[in-house]
């Protein structure tokens, strides 16, 4: 499996990575443990969300789309907002902070397959 990779940083918020690996788990801890360039200023960084991909050319991309103008808009309206934590549209901020724990109690991760 390949993965395309958002991750956002925790220490200064806004900062963000975009990025394709075929071990997330390795890559993830490369960028929190400062083995990226790119990356290490800003650590440590969440994961946001990931796409898996079965064929390589598809994820090479979809990362490059997602680092184009369009994708970046694309990308802000619905891939950097966790799935699973949207409360309804018009919902309180007491709703939207209950949907994100609902989320993370059942251990539900950002993920799409492809």
């Amino acid at each position: 499996m390949y993965y395309v990779y958002l991750l956002e940083s925790e220490s200064l918020p806004g900062r963000r990575y975009v990025g394709l690996s075929s071990d997330l788990k390795r890559r993830f801890q490369d960028h929190n443990t400062g083995k990226s360039t790119h990356t290490a200023k800003y650590k440590p960084w969440r994961l946001v969300t990931y796409v898996a991909f079965s064929n390589r050319s598809k994820a090479e991309e979809f990362e490059r789309y997602l680092k184009s103008g369009s994708g970046h808009a694309f990308a802000k309206k619905r891939l950097w907002q966790p799935l699973f934590a949207k409360a309804p549209k018009g919902a309180t901020p007491a709703k939207r902070a209950s949907a994100k724990q609902d989320a993370e109690r059942m251990g539900f991760e950002p993920m799409i397959r492809l």
